[in-house]
């Protein structure tokens, strides 16, 4: 399978951290519309990835062919954020589409907002769903991370009378600068039944 080329979409710290959203990349999204029952459907939630001191990677998944409108800013309120019209999600990238945004700000939370504008009907748009992630710091500095593998699988795994896996949440008050995940998720399609005879 081919993938077309990624786009590479270059913000400057100014733009990105000020709250002027006049430059030549920005699209306005369509206005609001009305609640719809056939809009299209992000099928694997958003991610993030490959991480630099000043770049990072969005991609998501839609349930057919959309294109990605992506809202991007360095408070969770989204309110100095910029709006980007994104790639394409088509049958020969199996409806993913991904960003490279460069020339972020380093050691800053960067949060992204995805949806899909479904390519037959524009005026048809998904639910958004929202994520962030990290930038690296450009100066030397003392770092927390956290780590956890083989979590849930062959016939283990949430127990709901415990509160489910609290070591994720316990992690996540950490706030740290980078978590890995170290495996074994080959079990995570395996089915996790109510009871397990041991």
């Amino acid at each position: 399978m081919t993938r077309s080329a990624n786009p590479r979409l270059s913000i400057s710290r100014r733009t990105l951290l000020g709250s002027s959203v006049g430059a030549g990349l920005v699209a306005a999204f369509p206005a609001p519309l009305i609640a719809q029952s056939n809009r299209p459907v992000i099928t694997h939630g958003v991610q993030s990835g490959d991480v630099t001191t000043s770049s990072g990677v969005i991609w998501a998944r839609a349930d057919r062919p959309a294109r990605m409108l992506l809202e991007v800013a360095t408070t969770d309120t989204f309110a100095d954020s910029m709006s980007v019209r994104a790639p394409a999600a088509i049958a020969e990238t199996d409806f993913t589409a991904k960003l490279d945004l460069a020339d972020l700000p380093s050691g800053q939370d960067i949060f992204y907002r995805v949806r899909f504008q479904d390519l037959a009907d524009v005026n048809s748009i998904s639910e958004p769903l929202v994520g962030y992630f990290r930038t690296a710091p450009a100066n030397k500095r003392d770092i927390d991370f956290v780590w956890s593998g083989d979590t849930a699988g062959q016939g283990f795994g949430i127990n709901p009378d415990w509160g489910g896996m609290k070591c994720y949440e316990t992690m996540r008050g950490n706030t740290p600068d980078f978590f890995i995940h170290s495996g074994d998720t080959i079990y995570a399609d395996g089915p996790i039944e109510a009871e397990k005879t041991m």
